[in-house]
């Protein structure tokens, strides 16, 4: 039975990470025309509708104060400052800068989940977390990219900010995994962040001009729908089966779906380095995740 656990938690996190890739696209659309804290609320807005049917079913649970504590750290480790630190992290660094910043999250969660969790750090664990990194990293200078980098140390340092607050996250996650289900988790997280961006979204439509166009405002109930409830769902309930430092390590794939992405949607080449960088991470993922076995003597 738990093979099949493990299984059903490895395919929701290849799932959940194809379609955090896919919100890379959709996010760069949808800002084409709405800013970047509109999409976020309108996101955020779109996703809590659709849970508003479960709130009865919410409504059960026996809340104490440390949970509430906990339920409202989640939240603002992510969606809040982690989308404020990644969005304006791509305004001065480059995409290409920022992914190399984004592959030390796994190592920041694994060693965050040792020390907090309690969960065994192995060698293979950390040896296919390595692997992973210098393909991730690879893959990050070879793919091209048209973003500017007018103040690369601020922006590089506000994406480091954002992977703390993307480890800090799936600690926390893990640990309320232990009483609540994954759909709740992720309802809750929703919630909170349309409050938390609307005044935002005030701000931001008084002050900026915005055309909201079908196509951006598709793309932005996309992220709503897809991204949110999709990915964060997958997310959330592959962590009440795998361990946060194994489960973080699956954020290599980002990478490696993003460039597939763009070449499909967007006519982007790949070239041969870039396929070797792939290769790497998922070479760094699948030793990460292998069993240690453990053989014993049996006497006659």
């Amino acid at each position: 039975m738990s093979k099949n656990f493990n299984l059903i938690g490895f395919l929701s996190l290849v799932f959940a990470m194809f379609i955090w890739a896919s919100s890379f696209i959709a996010l760069k659309s949808a800002m084409q025309d709405l800013g970047e804290y509109t999409v976020i609320f309108i996101r955020m807005v779109t996703a809590s509708l659709c849970f508003l049917y479960f709130i009865k079913d919410f409504l059960k649970y026996d809340f104490t104060k440390s949970d509430i504590k906990y339920i409202f750290l989640l939240a603002l480790f992510e969606p809040c400052f982690y989308f404020i630190f990644e969005a304006k992290a791509l305004i001065y660094t480059s995409a290409s800068q920022a992914g190399m910043i984004t592959s030390l999250m796994p190592i920041i969660t694994a060693m965050a989940a040792g020390f907090f969790l309690k969960e065994i750090i192995t060698r293979k664990l950390i040896f296919g977390s390595l692997i992973a990194m210098f393909g991730a990293v690879w893959l990050s200078v070879q793919a091209t990219t048209s973003y500017s980098a007018p103040n690369p140390m601020l922006g590089n340092f506000l994406e480091f900010c954002a992977m703390i607050c993307a480890a800090g996250y799936t600690i926390v996650a893990r640990y309320l995994s232990n009483k609540y289900s994954a759909l709740f988790i992720t309802a809750i997280q929703v919630f909170i962040g349309a409050v938390f961006f609307f005044p935002f979204f005030i701000y931001e439509i008084s002050t900026s001009s915005m055309q909201f166009t079908i196509e951006a405002l598709s793309w932005s109930v996309y992220l709503g729908i897809v991204v949110t409830l999709g990915g964060y769902g997958l997310y959330n309930f592959a962590l009440t089966k795998i361990e946060a430092s194994k489960a973080a390590v699956f954020v290599y794939l980002i990478p490696i779906f993003t460039v597939f992405l763009a070449y499909m949607f967007l006519g982007e080449k790949l070239s041969s380095k870039e396929l070797i960088a792939s290769a790497l991470i998922l070479i760094g993922v699948f030793i990460s995740q292998l069993k240690v076995k453990r053989f014993r003597k049996v006497k006659a």
